[in-house]
């Protein structure tokens, strides 16, 4: 078989004429993203297991571990990483499928503000009882706004799609049930927590494979439909068609226009 021959002007300018070139790049926009998304959470995921695991889970909270040991700006940093990573994922996941609640987006910002707060906050119940309180209740609020964000949008999700309505009901009950069933058997440990963000943090990283995969699925199918060659059609999926110099001029333009901007508020 002859070697593909790439021309990305020639390229450019078919799928230009054939009003595709804006698909080609959505296309290319979007399995970006989903690397960018699912990388955040990998690091996430990482991040919550070794910093769950400094201490035994089995005695020690999330809030114990940073607070009676040396550990305390590691707990802040980890919930700054989880946080940011959790609400990029369900905001990128909510305009992929164009969710529309925007009080929705609201919780997912509410519940990664508190769960940093939370972390900010001393939990020695007694030297400062009061802030521990305060701490309790931040963690509990955070608890609470997840779930409003992540639940109505995983069931919005399976009235959307159908055929993932088990396995997403099946990965609700692993979440909320799993996170409550150690709470119970072993009291308030790691445990619990530790279960509770893993679950969520993997949850997640399963909902955007899918849906990412769906989203680019159907956009590939769009695209393909009028190719003769799918092997070639394919390459052009991937190819990025804009030039080094039009990125920087389109920078260079962001930048001056900014700058005008700047100054007319001044």
């Amino acid at each position: 078989m002859a070697d593909i021959q790439i021309d990305r002007v020639k390229i450019k300018e078919e799928l230009i004429l054939r009003n595709q070139y804006e698909m080609q790049k959505d296309l290319l926009k979007q399995r970006r993203l989903r690397i960018v998304v699912m990388s955040i959470l990998l690091a996430s995921l990482l991040s919550t297991v070794v910093y769950g695991t400094l201490e035994n889970p089995f005695e020690y909270t999330f809030s114990n571990i940073g607070n009676f040991f040396d550990y305390r700006l590691f707990f802040i940093i980890w919930a700054i990483v989880s946080g940011i990573a959790i609400q990029s994922c369900i905001i990128a996941l909510y305009q992929l499928e164009e969710y529309q609640a925007k009080s929705k987006y609201w919780f997912v910002v509410l519940a990664s503000g508190f769960l940093v707060i939370t972390a900010l906050i001393p939990a020695l119940k007694d030297i400062y009882p009061f802030w521990h309180w305060l701490h309790t209740a931040c963690a509990v609020i955070h608890a609470f706004f997840m779930l409003m964000a992540l639940n109505p949008f995983v069931n919005w999700v399976s009235r959307e799609n159908p055929r993932l309505r088990t396995t997403l009901k099946i990965w609700q009950v692993i979440i909320w049930v799993g996170s409550i069933i150690p709470l119970i058997l072993f009291g308030k440990t790691g445990l619990f927590e530790l279960w509770f963000f893993v679950t969520v943090i993997m949850f997640l990283l399963y909902l955007s494979l899918v849906l990412f995969e769906e989203k680019i699925v159907k956009m590939s199918v769009a695209f393909l439909k009028e190719e003769e060659d799918l092997n070639f059609a394919i390459e052009k999926i991937y190819i990025d068609l804009m030039p080094s110099k039009d990125w920087q001029t389109k920078r260079r333009n962001r930048h001056n226009a900014f700058s005008i901007k700047f100054r007319n508020f001044c």
